[in-house]
């Protein structure tokens, strides 16, 4: 994994010369958010997609498959 100073200046070369300093804020914000989630999955803090839809699956809205006349979920 790269430095975060080294991926922040890539951030920074790679927006537009215009960009205000909430676009850089926000982008960021993203970055970071990135960071801690590649952190998170090398340390082995991550579901599997079977164990995400089981913890989204109250949230999930059913669908009616009418060809297979079953119920789904819309993920």
């Amino acid at each position: 994994m790269s430095t975060a100073i080294h991926d922040i200046k890539k951030l920074i070369d790679s927006l537009p010369k215009e960009s205000s300093v909430e676009d850089i804020q926000y982008h960021l914000y993203v970055l970071g958010k990135v960071r801690s989630g590649q952190s998170d999955i090398k340390n082995g803090q991550h579901f599997t997609t079977e164990q995400a839809k089981e913890r989204l699956g109250k949230w999930l809205e059913p669908k009616f498959d009418r060809k297979n006349h079953l119920m789904t979920l819309i993920a």
